[in-house]
């Protein structure tokens, strides 16, 4: 079970919208297979407070479309009490920037429901230990999110 807190700090996404990222991320978990009653948040945000959020941690002055927090990496050592039967597991932040979503949706010419999934199912995996940061992670990145956008219904159109 996937237990998913949302934040809309920009007050632009509807609750269809919101209750539609929350169902793809389950699915994804299930995709996933994961086993142990889990816990993340999602925040929507402007590019100006991503982009805040990408200098402070990643020394990137620039807004981006989405980063992610894994709570795994931070708390080393203590992975033992995070998987521990009676403890969800606590994922991690995805945080999503709604007006890159709506900039990028448009240039990659599919819908804005498209994109802001695509960017929490990437956010997820992210928090799942997926990494891109050579050709053979992408590949196998990349391939876990088109299967999963896919396998719910949410293609490129």
């Amino acid at each position: 079970m996937l237990t998913i807190d949302v934040h809309d700090e920009t007050e632009q996404l509807d609750m269809g919208m919101i209750e539609e990222v929350k169902k793809l991320l389950i699915h994804a978990a299930k995709e996933e297979a994961l086993e142990k009653t889990s816990e993340l948040s999602v925040t929507f945000v402007s590019n100006e407070r991503i982009q805040q959020i990408n200098a402070e941690y990643r020394n990137i002055d620039r807004p981006t479309d989405v980063i992610s927090f894994a709570l795994e990496d931070e708390v080393e050592g203590e992975q033992e009490v995070l998987l521990s039967d009676e403890n969800p597991v606590l994922l991690g932040d995805i945080i999503i920037s709604v007006e890159k979503a709506k900039e990028q949706a448009e240039e990659y010419d599919h819908s804005f429901s498209r994109e802001l999934g695509f960017l929490a199912v990437h956010g997820f995996l992210h928090l799942l230990g997926y990494d891109h940061m050579n050709e053979k992670e992408e590949k196998v990145m990349f391939e876990r999110q088109d299967v999963i956008l896919e396998s719910y219904g949410l293609n490129r159109s």
